[in-house]
């Protein structure tokens, strides 16, 4: 998409400076999980999170979005999410299915990126219904993590984890489907079928 007013192509930014840490946190949580320090890990994954929300409050307070940022932060989201999910399956945390879930769904969003930027489109703009299904996957993970503990405590948070857990699921397929609809629009006005 053409870059909108007030957007910049500075690479050096707050918010890109959080994504970057956030991309750097990844292998950090995944040897934290192998290593079963499963209380480090959970403060890796909610302070992922966290920061999730704050490099986009600060981008628009501070006037600092940018194009590297759209396309940074959506990665990092879908690299952190990835590795926990595989990490969480892996230990038996959470099902295989549930990674299959949402690896399909970002790797048919992935396929659209290719007939986007052959037509001279960057990457769509993030829709709202998606960033409430990653920020609902983003709660989830942790909350499953934290429901391994064998106590009221973890028994809540395995309740809350899989609401945030259903949700996040419906929520990132609905925008899947918002998504490939805007990308059949931009391209059937190119010509592309």
């Amino acid at each position: 998409m053409p870059a909108k007013s007030g957007d910049s192509s500075r690479i050096v930014t707050i918010p890109n400076a959080i994504s970057a840490v956030r991309l750097l946190f990844v292998p950090v949580f995944a040897i934290l999980l192998a290593r079963h320090d499963d209380a480090w890990a959970f403060v890796v994954l909610a302070l992922s999170g966290a920061s999730d929300w704050l490099d986009g409050v600060l981008a628009r307070r501070l006037h600092q979005v940018s194009e590297l940022g759209k396309i940074l932060d959506p990665a990092a989201d879908r690299l952190f999410i990835l590795v926990t999910l595989v990490a969480l399956a892996w230990r038996d945390v959470v099902p295989w299915w549930l990674v299959a879930a949402i690896v399909l769904r970002d790797v048919l969003m992935g396929g659209l990126l290719f007939p986007l930027a052959h037509r001279g489109y960057g990457p769509l703009p993030v829709h709202f219904v998606g960033k409430a299904g990653t920020f609902a996957l983003l709660y989830a993970l942790p909350l499953l993590l934290l429901a391994q503990r064998p106590d009221a405590w973890g028994t809540a948070a395995l309740v809350l984890g899989w609401a945030f857990a259903w949700w996040g699921i419906g929520l990132y397929w609905l925008a899947g489907a918002l998504y490939a609809t805007q990308a059949r629009r931009l391209l059937g006005a190119t010509g592309a079928t």
